[in-house]
């Protein structure tokens, strides 16, 4: 029997004894590139399938890194800053620092990861419940590769540590709202990524050392009624419908790599079905530039010439593995926005 049929017999064997693996199933929902998701209206969305945009072929990017500076996103994409930022009004942040004993201050400049996607649910729009996704159990089923632990509004890194102070919440404190499930997640990098992390680590002389570990906090949450702008959401999501429902998750620190995440799903009644939901999906991630510029410093030593950090980060580099985040930032997303309509869907 071949490698891959028996394989796959497996995964089905463990799905009806276990349920989902990762957030999936036998009938999981397919992915299908698209040039833009906003463009694509409900009479064209298939069942089951996801239509998926994450803007690398988008006249923004940076063919180098396939990502966009986050100036030119502000600039050319208000509406997704409006909404996609990690608040209101966010701005590249000044870090302070200190050079050979004296403090000095810089812009902390931002690369966008941006990914749109569409899709059906097949439910009335008052029927799907977007709470679900404010407990652990559900997190535990779209990633169990990455473990969560509850925080209070005090543990929040932004209101305890000056070097996150640039994100704190300028109207509110993060996690302070009762509605909201705020955590901690651990994720240990898969593969061969730590031992290329610790070989580089070594070869390091000076300065930051990288984690083998990715350790972030994230507030996620409902939206009330009263928060929801119905007609700033409608003019993101392209699309003239009811607003049913929005789920917000806000990566507000991280230890490594990037400033800020942000996803939000927002549930819209289908203008032709009563009996259907549309649910459009965003994702930003806003990763640190001075990363992406350490190319020179890995391609100058053979071994590590494939732990380049951007090609690491979208996926292309042979360090790649699994399917969450050591998978990079493309193969993650798609799994784990396929894992929420799942979900959703169920």
């Amino acid at each position: 029997m071949p490698l891959r049929i028996f394989a796959r017999r497996v995964l089905i064997a463990a799905t009806a004894l276990f349920g989902p693996v990762g957030g999936s199933s036998a009938a999981e929902f397919r992915i299908e590139e698209v040039p833009s998701v906003t463009a694509v209206v409900p009479a064209k969305l298939k069942p089951k399938t996801i239509v998926f945009s994450d803007q690398r072929d988008d006249k923004l990017t940076d063919a180098g890194t396939g990502l966009i500076r986050f100036a030119d996103w502000a600039r050319e994409r208000p509406e997704q800053k409006q909404f996609l930022g990690l608040f209101p009004g966010y701005a590249e942040p000044t870090i302070k620092v200190s050079v050979h004993g004296i403090p000095k201050t810089y812009t902390e400049k931002l690369h966008m990861y941006v990914v749109e996607a569409r899709f059906l649910i097949g439910k009335a729009p008052g029927s799907v419940d977007l709470a679900r996704f404010t407990r652990l159990d559900t997190l535990d089923k779209i990633d169990p590769s990455i473990k969560h632990r509850r925080i209070s509004a005090e543990q929040a890194a932004p209101q305890v540590d000056a070097q996150s102070a640039h994100n704190r919440h300028p109207g509110r404190r993060w996690c302070e709202t009762s509605a909201s499930l705020c955590i901690e997640s651990r994720y240990p990098l898969e593969g061969k990524l730590p031992v290329g992390i610790r070989l580089a680590n070594k070869l390091e002389e000076g300065g930051k050392k990288i984690s083998e570990f990715m350790e972030f906090q994230t507030e996620i949450r409902v939206l009330p009624s009263e928060e929801v702008d119905r007609a700033g959401l409608m003019k993101l999501t392209a699309l003239e419908a009811p607003i049913a429902g929005v789920l917000e998750q806000t990566i507000f620190s991280v230890n490594q790599v990037m400033q800020f995440g942000k996803l939000l799903a927002i549930l819209q009644a289908h203008p032709a079905d009563p009996n259907k939901t549309v649910a459009t999906v965003f994702m930003a991630l806003a990763v640190e530039t001075d990363v992406l510029e350490r190319k020179k410093e890995f391609e100058a030593v053979p071994v590590l010439r494939n732990l380049i950090p951007s090609q690491v980060l979208m996926g292309k580099s042979s360090f790649n593995s699994g399917d969450s985040i050591s998978a990079g930032l493309p193969g993650y997303v798609r799994n784990r926005i396929r894992a929420i309509a799942d979900l959703i869907e169920q």
